[in-house]
């Protein structure tokens, strides 16, 4: 059985929505955010970068939310295989959406880590430019290779993550996520909705009951989402 560790609406709903999809049972080790348990020493010795999320396998510890996804895919027949035509496009979508997309996305909630202060407002709208761009590229292949993105795979889940991550946070910021404005991210956004595992997700990690259409500040019955 895996052992997910995991706080609530962090970068482990992502596995944890494909892990639910694909029914792997698994379970869950909650890394307590408010006490900053992912810099203890227990932690750090399963991943010594501190970042959420982390799996334990039979074959080892994996860590970095990519190769969590693309370890599931490949071990359980989730996406393309390496010898399918679409293995490619989820290779690029998959590595464009983590190491850029995902990374980005990341200065807007912890700008104090890139910039001085007196540059983070500029920072800010410096990176929601290029967050829009990225999502603008990611519907364009959405749709052009719907089957590439479907409910049933590793994209979905990840880019209805960003997608609510970028509504809901840093808090207090302008608006300037539309989902409307992205029409096959938000068919997407819409079937996963409709997913018995976010249904599911969203009760236990308290996301509401629109979390990536509508989505509302995470209240878990526990741990906590910052």
């Amino acid at each position: 059985m895996y052992v997910l560790h995991y706080a609530p609406d962090n970068a482990s709903l992502i596995v944890r929505l494909v892990l639910e999809g694909v029914g792997l049972p698994y379970r869950t080790a909650l890394v307590d955010r408010t006490t900053r348990q992912q810099d203890s020493p227990a932690y750090r010795a399963l991943n010594p970068t501190g970042l959420i999320p982390t799996l334990e396998t039979t074959q080892g510890v994996i860590s970095e939310t990519g190769a969590i996804l693309l370890w599931l895919a490949d071990t359980h027949g989730i996406a393309p295989r390496p010898q399918d035509p679409n293995r490619g496009a989820l290779l690029r979508w998959l590595f464009f959406t983590s190491n850029t997309a995902h990374a980005d996305l990341r200065q807007l909630f912890y700008p104090e880590h890139y910039v001085p202060a007196n540059a983070i407002s500029a920072h800010h709208q410096i990176i929601v430019n290029r967050m829009k761009g990225h999502f603008r590229v990611l519907n364009d292949a959405a749709a052009a290779t719907p089957e590439v993105f479907a409910t049933s795979g590793i994209l979905a889940p990840y880019l209805c993550a960003l997608m609510r991550w970028s509504v809901l946070y840093p808090r207090g910021q302008e608006p300037w996520f539309v989902l409307g404005d992205f029409p096959a991210l938000h068919a997407i956004a819409v079937a996963m909705e409709a997913t018995p595992q976010t249904a599911r997700l969203a009760l236990v990690e308290g996301l509401g009951p629109s979390p990536f259409t509508a989505p509302r500040l995470a209240t878990p019955p526990v741990g906590s989402a910052t």
